[in-house]
Formats: structure tokens, sequence, C-alpha cells
């Protein structure tokens, strides 16, 4: 039996003081076009949750965020971006120390990454390794929208990427 768990806006974040190994955090909105591509994730990646790996599924952004980047060895942020730089369809993997800061960020939004810092600089005990897996969206706006044939495309591909870093850690490798 798999402890595999989905966290639903109904469902409480993960309690302060137990340490996961792997977390897979995919966020999207299930409801808004190529944003529903972290739900599809999660679903497809059930099966990989074992005692020390956590998968979650929300449509929460910013500080709500907190309570999914502490408490974890290795975090796994599954996610679109539209950068216009690319094709729909196309992955990005990156390592957080690879992102860049956008100069002027405002106090009116918070980030992913403005939620790391944070927690860092308050002392928790926040991922030791983050990586970030994006795909290029076309549409992440539209209600009831379609997904785009080369966003679902990717979800497979995700799957893989994902699995591989789930298997280096259970081979000891975090």
């Amino acid at each position: 039996m798999s402890n595999s768990t989905i966290h639903d806006v109904e469902q409480p974040a993960p309690a302060l003081g137990h340490e996961i190994g792997v977390r897979i955090l995919c966020l999207g909105n299930e409801l808004l076009a190529d944003d529903a591509l972290g739900c599809l994730v999660a679903e497809q990646i059930r099966g990989l949750a074992q005692a020390d790996v956590e998968v979650i599924s929300t449509p929460e952004a910013g500080f709500h965020l907190l309570d999914y980047v502490v408490n974890v060895h290795r975090l796994i942020v599954v996610d679109t971006v539209i950068t216009g730089t690319a094709s729909p369809g196309t992955i990005y993997e990156l390592h957080e120390n690879e992102l860049e800061t956008v100069p002027g960020g405002s106090p009116h939004y918070v980030g992913l990454r403005e939620t790391l810092t944070l927690a860092r600089s308050l002392g928790l005990p926040v991922a030791e390794e983050v990586v970030f897996l994006a795909v290029e969206a076309a549409d992440c706006s539209t209600l009831g929208g379609k997904m785009h044939p080369a966003v679902r495309a990717a979800i497979p591909i995700l799957f893989a990427v994902v699995r591989s870093y789930v298997e280096e850690g259970r081979a000891g490798h975090y």
C-alpha cells in the first residue's frame, strides 16, 4: 500500500517536524487550460510515493507554499511557465541556484523563490535541494480551456524525470 499524499485545498499542509526524503510539489489549477498540468502529473506519479516520498497537488501560490518547502530533503516542483521564448511543451529542468533573480519584485506578488528565501531567513528547515521542472505553456488563463497537445505530451517525460530523481533518492543519494 502506498503512502501517497495528494493535497487539495481542503486538506491540511504537511506537519512541521516530520522530514520527508522527497516531496513532489505539483502546482496548477485543473480548471485553467495548460495550468492543469501539475494536477495531471500528480495523478500519474502517485504510484511512486512510498514512505519517504510525498506527492502534493495544489493550486496555492506565494506564502501559502511555505509549509510545502520545509522538512524535506529534496523538493521537486512541477509547474507550467509562459516565457514566450520556446514552443509549448518545452521542458525546463533547473536547480534552485540556476534561477535568475528578477530585480524590483512587487510586494503584491510572492513566488516560490521568495517563499524559499523567507523560510531560510526565518531559520526554517528548508529543502536542501530544490529542482524545478517547468513546461512551457500556451494558455494558463482560459477557464475550462483545453490543454495544448504539446503540453499534454510532456507528461510522460516529466514522469520519467521525476522517477529518476525519486530512484536516485532511494539509492541513498540525497
